[in-house]
């Protein structure tokens, strides 16, 4: 199932049949990431008086009612109504779902108590204009970021000057294994947000920020496809399923 496509004056060759899931599925328990101090999520059959949706209960069908976050408990793609006073749909900030991108590896290095990625460390792997979607796998890069509770934890994060620098080298799209590119607790001032977003000076409507990706250790940094998918929900963020696909030749 290999195809082509012509991106400006390049074309990329993709074998469909292998696409490279970097979403974290979501279930009904702790074993989800966790973040913000939010509780696990809940899948639960809906009942009603001594009747449960759920066939192993008797029920014709199961049917479930689900509790979530899209910002604490798995993959997410947000948009910068994330950080607005006006309201913006994630699903304005999207549309068109193929794009260029590429993978990189980074040990973030340490800044007093934090862990920081600076850009710096960026401008060494990777060049402005090579990438539309720019994919972050921190180290160590470890499976148990699939249900880390990271509450707490002093995450890893972008400096401002890092966003910066990913904004003014063309990326539109960033996709991140942590659950801010921002540090946990920082008053609320979002500094690695608003440079990305160029907010609120001339808010980027639509660039994305996608957040609690899981790239395994097997793929390697490189040139993608990149796939990126959201649930239609009206909200400044909403689950989503990146995939990736290997560029085999140019």
């Amino acid at each position: 199932m290999k195809t082509q496509i012509k991106f400006s004056n390049r074309t990329l060759t993709i074998d469909l049949s292998k696409p490279i899931d970097i979403a974290i599925s979501l279930s009904g328990d702790e074993a989800n990431p966790l973040a913000w101090y939010l509780s696990a999520p809940k899948i639960t059959p809906v009942k009603e008086g001594d009747w449960i949706a759920k066939v192993s209960e008797g029920a014709s069908v199961n049917f479930n009612s689900i509790w979530f976050n899209p910002h604490a408990h798995g993959t997410h793609t947000e948009c910068y109504g994330h950080i607005s006073k006006e309201f913006y749909n994630v699903n304005n900030a999207l549309n068109k779902y193929f794009f260029t991108a590429k993978l990189i590896s980074v040990a973030p290095e340490k800044k007093g108590d934090d862990f920081v990625i600076s850009k710096q460390q960026l401008k060494t792997l990777f060049s402005p204009g090579s990438c539309e979607a720019l994919i972050i796998r921190t180290l160590p890069n470890l499976k148990s970021k699939k249900q880390k509770n990271y509450n707490h934890s002093n995450w890893p994060y972008l400096t401002e000057s890092a966003a910066t620098y990913i904004r003014e080298a063309g990326v539109e799209h960033l996709l991140i294994d942590l659950p801010s590119v921002d540090k946990e607790k920082d008053d609320g001032l979002l500094k690695a947000h608003r440079a990305f977003w160029n907010y609120p000076k001339a808010p980027r409507k639509h660039a994305t920020i996608t957040e609690l990706i899981y790239v395994p250790n097997k793929v390697t940094d490189g040139d993608y496809l990149l796939n990126l998918q959201i649930a239609p929900f009206k909200n400044d963020a909403s689950p989503s399923k990146p995939i990736l696909y290997k560029t085999l030749a140019k």
